[in-house]
């Protein structure tokens, strides 16, 4: 049953990525996430750490429903029902909370509480946010393209980690426009060199100046 909030103000959109120093964010669980030619499928179990297990855990501490790309719907549909369990938070917490799906085509949703969005994307992805107080996107590069340049997130996490590939599908990719972000808390690193960033979105555009000026004593 879909978790309503009426009276409340506009929830939060989070988008959380996992990502290299490069910014490559595709396939980092395992290289059945996206074999279409992609070599380094798994690039993140390497580096997995306590510390950064425990950002992410507390990351996802209120969530009331996951926003997510057909892709990586897919992945999670087939996954996460079947690993469901007391000792198992992040399981208990996908199966339970509203799923919602942005997808080109038709698919049949069967994961129990999954919606297909609307073909208007955008407005769409907006009723979600009225309706929830705070909504997780989780990989979904190809919808974050879309979240990024309709200003449609509140927040971005990042858990950029200390490899470059050199090829994959990037946070920032082409669908971006000129954003001011503000940093919420200090980067946190863990003992295998994985940065945890997080930013919220913040009004304007980046500005620009003159570092020649005479004011700026160079």
């Amino acid at each position: 049953m879909t978790e309503t909030h009426p009276g409340a103000s506009m929830g939060e959109i989070h988008i959380e990525l996992f990502t290299t120093l490069d910014l490559v964010g595709q396939a980092p669980g395992g290289p059945e996430e996206d074999p279409d030619g992609f070599p380094f499928g798994g690039w993140q179990a390497p580096l997995l750490d306590e510390v950064s297990e425990a950002q992410v855990a507390a990351a996802y501490e209120g969530t009331d429903a996951l926003l997510l790309g057909r892709r990586t719907y897919d992945i999670f549909a087939a996954y996460w029902p079947h690993h469901d369990g007391p000792d198992n938070a992040f399981a208990a917490l996908f199966n339970r909370v509203p799923k919602y799906v942005a997808s080109r085509g038709g698919p049949e949703l069967g994961w129990a509480g999954a919606t297909l969005l609307g073909p208007d994307l955008p407005a769409a992805v907006r009723e979600v946010r009225d309706r929830h107080a705070k909504v997780k996107v989780v990989g979904s590069l190809n919808l974050v393209q879309t979240l990024l340049r309709e200003h449609l997130f509140d927040r971005l996490d990042l858990w950029v980690h200390p490899i470059v590939l050199g090829v994959g599908k990037r946070l920032f990719d082409g669908g971006e426009v000129p954003t001011n972000l503000t940093l919420l808390e200090p980067p946190a690193a863990g003992p295998r060199g994985t940065v945890h960033l997080r930013y919220a979105r913040a009004d304007g555009v980046p500005g620009t100046g003159d570092m020649s000026a005479p004011d700026r004593g160079v």
